[in-house]
């Protein structure tokens, strides 16, 4: 039997990893120019919500940036067409959740608006101080979330402890600390309650001090100008051209505020100022809001002053609820309350548009209505949406580390952007 042999071919390492190596050379040299496509959110801490942020980078570099909103849509605008307008008040709570005083007032002037209403002296008052507190309530959190944000912990703790004292003025006035339905088409579900005023007068001389101590912590600190000064930068034109609104907008140095250029609820008799900034950076955003407070706390102590006394309702009997002591005693009164409640307001045909100066910028409200006590139609001008819009034309060029500080200057609610 003949022998076997076989021919064993020995490995050579070193041809081995030359291949390799010429391998991995050929593949980076492939990599080499491409970017990288990143999705942010929609559940990310430095979002604020549900927005996705689809960012295209070189590097650490964004060259590209596309937000996806529509997460937290519930269809607002559709269920306002299948309700009466009172009935609606409770869904303007849900819009910016962090002012639903000012949602529901501004809800309410622009029916009213539709009806040829106008809510007597007192109640127009007792609306500039909800307004007010509520802007107070959102910039605290707005400046105390940025802060945190960029790594200030401690101003976070300063501002929450001044918001919650909102929210006890909120549970004292309207028996809801977050979801307060306080407004009425026509004006408020009920007066001031006993010791209001001075409670409210009591938080403003302790908030004072408090906004000052968070002056001093952020404004000559040199990390949190390093992570805002220059970055974000929304041009005068810019902010013009994409409609952004409210601090955004005066912080590029436009001098635009509702309750100066086209006054409602009297504020014309109060005598604040504009805060505006100068660069349109992420800085400047937080100064117009540190301001901001400030000027609030002038209007409230302006309107607990001169407080006016009278009704707080409009006069016209036949399109409101009746009071419930004339209820139990007249049938008359009893079948209005039951048409009032369940046809809602006689609302005449037309269309009309109000906005509002909130916190967030111009909340506005276009109705069209073919009568009666449905709207046709309702359309929500949302601040957050149109502010956000502007991020694929600002974050191009900055660090991925820099999205959290844009952002939170941008201080937007996604409830309100989605509706």
């Amino acid at each position: 039997m003949p022998a076997v042999t076989r021919e064993y071919e020995t490995p050579d390492t070193a041809a081995k990893a030359a291949m390799h190596l010429e391998n991995l050379e050929e593949t980076t040299s492939d990599l080499v120019g491409e970017k990288l496509v990143l999705n942010m959110g929609p559940s990310h801490p430095a979002t604020h919500g549900v927005l996705r942020m689809i960012l295209e980078l070189d590097g650490e570099t964004i060259t590209k940036a596309e937000p996806d909103v529509g997460y937290l849509h519930r269809g607002d605008e559709k269920i306002a067409e299948n309700m009466h307008y009172n009935q609606f008040v409770p869904y303007t709570d849900r819009l910016d959740y962090l002012a639903p005083l000012a949602n529901n007032v501004a809800y309410s002037l622009a029916v009213e608006k539709l009806m040829g209403w106008e809510v007597p002296e007192r109640g127009r008052a007792i609306r500039v101080i909800c307004c007010e507190l509520a802007r107070i309530s959102a910039h605290l959190l707005g400046v105390g979330v940025f802060a945190m944000d960029v790594g200030a912990m401690t101003v976070f703790l300063y501002t929450f402890t001044e918001r919650e004292k909102i929210y006890n003025l909120c549970e004292q006035l309207t028996g809801a600390r977050f979801t307060t339905s306080y407004t009425r088409v026509g004006g408020q579900v009920r007066d001031l309650p006993p010791g209001f005023t001075d409670a409210v007068l009591k938080f403003l001389t302790e908030l004072e001090p408090v906004i000052d101590e968070v002056d001093k912590l952020l404004t000559r600190n040199a990390i949190f100008i390093a992570r805002t000064q220059d970055i974000g930068v929304i041009t005068k034109a810019d902010a013009i051209a994409y409609g952004i609104s409210g601090p955004n907008l005066r912080g590029s140095g436009v001098e635009h505020d509702l309750r100066k250029t086209n006054p409602y609820l009297d504020y014309e008799k109060y005598d604040f100022d504009i805060p505006i900034g100068t660069k349109g950076d992420c800085f400047d955003r937080y100064l117009v809001r540190m301001e901001e407070m400030r000027q609030s706390v002038r209007i409230l102590r302006q309107v607990l002053a001169d407080l006016p006394g009278g009704p707080i309702n409009v006069a016209d009997a036949k399109g409101l609820l009746p009071n419930k002591d004339r209820v139990l005693m007249k049938m008359e009164e009893l079948i209005h309350h039951f048409i009032i409640a369940t046809q809602g307001i006689d609302a005449p045909a037309g269309e009309v548009y109000f906005g509002a100066e909130n916190p967030k910028g111009e909340l506005g409200f276009y109705i069209h209505s073919k009568g009666g006590g449905v709207p046709y139609r309702l359309k929500i001008r949302s601040p957050s949406f149109i502010n956000l819009s502007i991020l694929s034309k600002i974050m191009p060029g900055h660090m991925l580390s820099d999205i959290p500080s844009v952002l939170g200057s941008l201080d937007f609610v996604m409830g309100e952007c989605d509706r």
